[in-house]
């Protein structure tokens, strides 16, 4: 059957980010601490862990990211762009380090320099009650998922997909799941409970089988190695010190770290 599938665009965001020379260099720990300031790159659309509530930008990547820079004594000043440019101006120096769910893979790995996870989840298979809810039973279906995410070259190796559809964001694959235009939708399990809860599909959309596990990190530019251990060394102070966990708490009900 003809498939349709997103791999071309994964293949020119990968090149894209291998080989994009910086327009501004990304700072230094010295230089953040002196401005007093640290940058953090977001999406904004990936609740609960980052998103928008009217004008205020909320999620538990955004209240952890803001424990990580009062760790270092600095202000966070959040800076939000589409998914599929964070990595890319993160290493043009746009801001300092990026929290948004960011999947560690091979990939990305030779791109960015990943901190330690600070969550891990499963990415599972989203239906309508009655549609496909495992790998076997998407066989000549469309999925739909969102561009840039480290989901597409798994849905890509589930044979018999008859096309994977790309989207800007969650929100956007929801309504096409809703209007018919995909037979099912991939994403991350705590982010498709939070929104069938918040939009009231709970029990109308089924989350199904886990076609993988995801150590999700945030990331520094490549190099910027003083900036990683300063971050990484906060990050492990605030799992050590009980700040994660009220803060998992908080948005999830449970800790959320990986085990």
């Amino acid at each position: 059957m003809n498939r349709v599938i997103a791999l071309p665009i994964k293949l020119l965001s990968a090149a894209l980010l291998l080989s994009v020379t910086a327009l501004a260099a990304p700072r230094t720990l010295e230089q953040v601490k002196s401005s007093g300031t640290l940058k953090l790159g977001t999406e904004a659309a990936f609740p609960p862990f980052n998103f928008y509530e009217g004008k205020a930008l909320m999620g538990f990547e955004v209240d952890l990211g803001n424990a990580l820079g009062k760790a270092l004594g600095l202000k966070v000043e959040w800076v939000v762009q589409p998914f599929d440019n964070l990595l890319i101006t993160l290493n043009q120096g746009r801001f300092d380090a990026v929290m948004a769910s960011h999947a560690i893979t091979p990939v990305r790995q030779k791109a960015v320099d990943f901190l330690p996870p600070h969550y891990c989840s499963t990415v599972n298979i989203v239906a309508k009650v009655g549609g496909p809810l495992t790998k076997q039973m998407l066989a000549g279906k469309t999925v739909g998922t969102q561009v840039g995410t480290a989901q597409i070259p798994v849905l890509n190796a589930i044979p018999g997909i008859r096309e994977v559809r790309t989207y800007p964001n969650d929100q956007t694959v929801l309504s096409a799941l809703q209007a018919g235009r995909v037979d099912a939708w991939s994403s991350n399990g705590p982010v498709v409970a939070y929104m069938l809860k918040k939009t009231g599909q709970t029990g109308k959309i089924l989350i199904g089988e886990a076609i993988s596990d995801e150590r999700n990190a945030g990331a520094v530019a490549k190099g910027n190695t003083a900036l990683d251990d300063a971050l990484s060394g906060a990050l492990a102070g605030l799992l050590k010190d009980g700040t994660y966990a009220k803060i998992s708490d908080r948005w999830f009900g449970q800790d959320i770290r990986c085990k």
